[in-house]
């Protein structure tokens, strides 16, 4: 008998369909009811919180030595996906903890500093990457934090903002400067652990969306941090951060891919229910052209993202593939999830549906790690090969 069923469009291997399916499962059954009271309290549910370690998904790419999952980067972009499906502030915590956090101390750290932090990221410790500042947003390495030498140890004096998991963190990979006169050469990650004596999680910003997401100051008064907390080498922070970045924004565009799913999905569902001049809206050929717009942007932007993650993971060069994708579907997002409102009209306005959240939520999708016209940058340097 032949099937009817509808192919996908996106093909996957067994082993990555089955994980989808898996964390789609998950987010289903233990994040989507508790998003509408996370989304007004801004608080993520700590229960929540131990089960994405319990999940494993909180160490996908770790490898099994250290308590994680030994997987690949493509996967805990498809994590990071069906997650952002439900929840946009679940889905980039994930993220942050996965493509860059994880992502830096396996490339970056050295063994003892490896086998510390590795299996209490994998286990149930959150992950944080501190580099923006006030004066620092796009031109991430005008850093005016301070790193001073003092013997075997460096003081840190400054603040960081809008650090993604800022209240939930128990590490950072923070980024300062211990020589401003030789500008972003100077610039070096330190490992700082909550509890150290000077640091001190700041303001939490009340955010448009993403809004259980944490978003917080970082203040270093007199922090002092010893020289084997140095990720990588002095001098080096600006090659971590750039590279990490490079991988991060694959992350983010798989989270735009889920909340843009997510609305299309609530959508979809919508429009066959929906009676106006006595049929369903879904009959309207104008509706279903906007249905076919969105489903087209979103299998655009979901072929790109998957294709970066790839070539990510076969060690090809990625950089040009990460910023198209991350450009493209930060944008399709944002598209999909107004037009989700539209279809739900009047309905789609109020916080009873869900739409006006997953819009909430793509909007940061074109600011966070590397803004659209940073993306625009990106590319066309890489085609002039500037």
């Amino acid at each position: 008998m032949i099937s009817t069923k509808r192919p996908a469009l996106t093909t996957l291997g067994e082993e990555e369909a089955a994980f989808k399916q898996a964390v789609r499962e998950f987010a289903e059954k233990d994040i989507k009811p508790h998003v509408h009271a996370m989304d007004k309290n801004a608080q993520i549910d700590k229960d929540i919180l131990k089960k994405l370690f319990e999940m494993g998904l909180m160490g996908i790419e770790t490898p099994e030595k250290w308590g994680g999952a030994g997987s690949s980067f493509t996967m805990a972009c498809l994590a990071v996906e069906e997650l952002g499906r439900i929840d946009g502030s679940i889905s980039v915590l994930v993220d942050v903890q996965n493509t860059l956090v994880t992502n830096a101390l396996l490339k970056w750290a050295t063994e003892d500093q490896k086998s510390n932090y590795l299996p209490k990221l994998a286990s149930s410790w959150v992950g944080a990457y501190a580099l923006s500042e006030s004066s620092s947003g796009s031109d991430a390495f005008a850093l005016k934090l301070l790193a001073q030498p003092k013997g075997n140890s460096y003081i840190l004096q400054g603040h960081k903002l809008w650090i993604t998991n800022g209240g939930e963190a128990n590490l950072f990979i923070v980024f300062a400067n211990v020589d401003p006169a030789k500008g972003y050469k100077g610039i070096t990650a330190f490992l700082v652990e909550r509890d150290t004596p000077g640091f001190k999680i700041g303001k939490k910003e009340d955010k448009l969306g993403i809004r259980a997401s944490s978003t917080c100051e970082l203040v270093f008064e007199g922090c002092e941090i010893p020289k084997e907390n140095i990720l990588g080498e002095v001098g080096k922070g600006y090659k971590i951060a750039i590279e990490t970045l490079n991988e991060g924004r694959i992350g983010i565009g798989a989270q735009m891919v889920g909340i843009g799913q997510g609305a299309y999905e609530a959508a979809l569902k919508y429009v066959k229910t929906r009676d106006q001049f006595g049929k369903s809206i879904s009959q309207f050929q104008g509706v279903q052209f906007q249905l076919a717009e969105m489903r087209t942007q979103l299998e655009a932007s979901r072929l790109l993202v998957y294709n970066a993650a790839r070539l990510k993971d076969e060690g090809s060069d990625f950089i040009e593939a990460a910023a198209i994708a991350k450009l493209f579907s930060s944008k399709a997002a944002e598209k999909i999830t107004s037009m989700a409102i539209d279809l739900y009209g009047g309905n789609g306005f109020t916080k009873e549906y869900p739409v006006e959240k997953f819009w909430r939520d793509a909007k940061i999708g074109q600011i966070y790690e590397g803004t659209s016209n940073m993306q625009l940058q990106t590319i066309a340097k890489m085609e002039l090969e500037l």
